[in-house]
């Protein structure tokens, strides 16, 4: 069984999502197996924080943990399990009648009391099959407003992905029942998400920010631009002398949270020079330089 996933995460259990979500980008970056190749304490590790995520980074499963309506694997509680079983009036380990069992799995269950765990079944118990992991790779604004894909196994399996908003890299979903065939059920299914980069959008720590190129008349007269958002193309307004390096901000055009909400895209203007030499503008330029030295723009 998990740990505490509040503890795997190192936060506290009315950290905000906000929390969680640096807790786990910053445990997972430590731990992956891409930058500790041949670790297995730090992979082991990953898989934990991972887990941990999956069930806190989900506002409906943290929910329901913090109600012990799952454990931290994410497999429903069994409650009342011990009243007027077929084993006796006590049920499983002694409990009293209608106490809470919290956590348990019945194929680990019957195979810890009857002492076969790992030897087969007994009775028609049977050990559950093997969990698969794979990694699935998707796109930036797959995380951002959610997806569906497909993944194919070695054994020519495939399993439909629901990718939720908000969703991180290196974040690991768990797929119940996805896994390999087993007497006593299948196996769960573990799926790495990994965002790849993109070529227009950059994440910089909670914000999605893109260079939005200006020309010169444009940043010094101002004017209308295009640029393109994850949602679709918009236009913006440039203001008159604009300088590079500033910043318009767009509202709700952001990543994702896990709940859904938006956060804000920043384009960050970048100054564009003629692609042709001009022989008009850098006649232009020259008698500007002359006439008006260059003195840096106070911040």
């Amino acid at each position: 069984m998990a740990r505490d996933p509040y503890q795997e995460l190192g936060v506290s259990r009315s950290a905000s999502a906000d929390e969680i979500r640096k807790a786990f980008r910053k445990l997972a970056k430590q731990h992956h197996p891409d930058t500790n190749p041949g670790n297995k304490a730090a992979e082991e590790r990953f898989k934990q924080v991972s887990a941990a995520f999956d069930i806190l980074g989900d506002a409906e499963k943290r929910k329901k943990f913090d109600a012990g309506e799952i454990d931290a694997d994410g497999r429903e509680t069994m409650r009342g399990f011990g009243g007027g079983g077929p084993f006796g009036q006590g049920g499983f380990g002694g409990g009293r009648p209608g106490e809470t069992m919290e956590g348990a799995d019945l194929g680990d269950l019957f195979s810890e009391i009857l002492g076969r765990r790992g030897g087969g079944g007994f009775g028609g118990f049977s050990q559950r099959g093997a969990d698969v992991r794979a990694k699935l790779d998707i796109d930036l604004e797959d995380s951002i407003q959610g997806a569906k894909k497909r993944i194919a196994f070695s054994d020519g399996r495939t399993i439909d992905v629901t990718i939720p908003k908000g969703a991180e890299d290196g974040q690991t979903l768990r797929l119940k029942g996805q896994g390999s065939p087993g007497r006593g059920g299948p196996g769960d299914a573990f799926i790495e998400l990994s965002i790849k980069p993109h070529p227009i959008f950059r994440r910089e720590g909670e914000v999605l920010v893109m260079d939005l190129p200006v020309s010169i008349p444009d940043a010094v007269l101002g004017g209308k631009v295009e640029a393109r958002t994850p949602d679709g193309p918009v236009t913006l307004t440039v203001p008159k002398g604009s300088n590079s390096g500033q910043a318009l901000r767009l509202k709700g055009r952001g990543l994702s949270d896990v709940r859904g909400k938006r956060g804000d895209l920043l384009a960050r203007i970048i100054l564009m020079l003629p692609e042709k030499p001009d022989a008009e503008l850098e006649s232009f330029a020259e008698r500007w330089r002359k006439e008006r030295p260059y003195k840096a723009r106070k911040k």
